[in-house]
């Protein structure tokens, strides 16, 4: 696996103790973010996408599985491994309100930041807290303010600058646009875009929002039921999804073409299943509305599990039949409205769709 001084993961499990016994929330998932690269890791709710973040920052250690950034493995368990791990990675989380102290000026809640792990005089705190404000977009007037005297995209800005204060080898930013609205959305990912070309960090980008997965991402990541189904670069997945669940994911999206919704793509049916008795084999097939035409060993799909069957592939599908990756077809849904086959920044209307 080629980790590039970014974060890499190796078989990673976490378990949760639940009231009828222990629930696998992530189970053996290996993923790698090189460093200057952005993966998105899509999937629905429950699917084990923020366990997942928590792992990675130490909040929720793995009981299974190695862990490694900028090329170095951590335990997690330990001080002295939690305290080292925190400079390497940041979280930026969904609501900034959570992760700012609304007793504190931003100037306060950077410079404790910025001096969490080196010693600052005042001066050199005030001219750090300066740059991280311009690095970000914000003007210096911002500094004096308390969080609630600001906007949810200019807070969300002073967690970015917040994470970043610290120069972090892996920046995780989870679902950190989706209380936005459109305009102040495709602001700050192309803010983070920018800041990722300046700095070189590696960002794994949880989000519901397909449009803001394929304007940051350079691959992406599609989890179920705690395990990654497929990955793939982004271009490839959007245009011709391997694993039928991916392809409900899309066919979800909604449009503002509805002419360009392909006729006969697969809906997604029923319910997640308890993750603390998951499905045997295909974890997906109970949902899974491929029909046995395209399935004539349809048993396979629940006797034996194809996660396996998928690994070292550019393209990877964990599915028994995968549909073919010359598949050209349109794909359903609409991520943006013109797929021209680059991360080009898009207008807030092609974000919103």
């Amino acid at each position: 696996m080629r980790t590039a001084s970014g974060l890499a993961l190796y078989d990673v499990t976490v378990r949760h103790h639940g009231p009828f016994g222990p629930i696998t929330a992530v189970d053996g998932v290996s993923l790698d973010v090189p460093r200057g690269t952005t993966v998105g890791l899509v999937g629905e709710s429950g699917s084990g996408k923020s366990t997942l973040a928590r792992a990675v920052v130490g909040l929720d250690p793995p009981c299974a599985g190695r862990i490694t950034v900028a090329g170095r493995e951590y335990g997690g368990r330990r001080a002295a491994d939690r305290r080292r791990l925190g400079r390497q990675v940041q979280l930026v989380f969904q609501d900034p309100d959570t992760a700012l102290d609304p007793r504190m000026t931003v100037r306060q809640s950077i410079a404790e930041s910025a001096g969490a792990f080196v010693r600052l005089d005042r001066h050199s705190r005030e001219q750090r807290v300066g740059e991280l404000l311009e690095l970000v977009g914000l003007d210096t007037g911002c500094a004096g303010r308390l969080p609630r005297q600001l906007s949810g995209g200019q807070r969300q800005r002073v967690a970015v600058a917040r994470a970043l204060a610290v120069d972090p080898a892996v920046l995780i930013a989870d679902e950190i646009t989706s209380a936005l609205d459109m305009s102040v959305r495709a602001a700050l990912l192309t803010m983070l875009r920018d800041l990722q070309r300046r700095m070189g960090f590696a960002m794994l980008f949880i989000s519901h929002d397909l449009a803001a997965v394929r304007h940051v991402s350079d691959a992406v990541a599609v989890m179920y039921l705690g395990r990654i189904v497929e990955i793939a670069a982004t271009e490839s997945l959007l245009r011709a999804p391997r694993h039928p669940y991916t392809r409900t994911l899309l066919a979800a999206v909604p449009s503002l073409h509805a002419g360009r919704r392909p006729p006969g793509e697969p809906l997604l049916a029923g319910e997640v299943p308890d993750p603390a008795s998951p499905p045997t084999g295909c974890r997906f097939h109970p949902r899974c509305p491929v029909g046995p035409e395209r399935r004539p060993g349809r048993d396979v799909c629940a006797a034996r599990d194809p996660q396996r069957d998928a690994a070292g592939r550019p393209h990877r599908a964990a599915c028994h039949f995968p549909y073919p990756t010359d598949d050209r077809q349109p794909r359903a849904g609409r991520v943006s409205p013109d797929d021209d086959g680059d991360r080009t920044p898009r207008a807030p209307e092609d974000l919103a769709s």
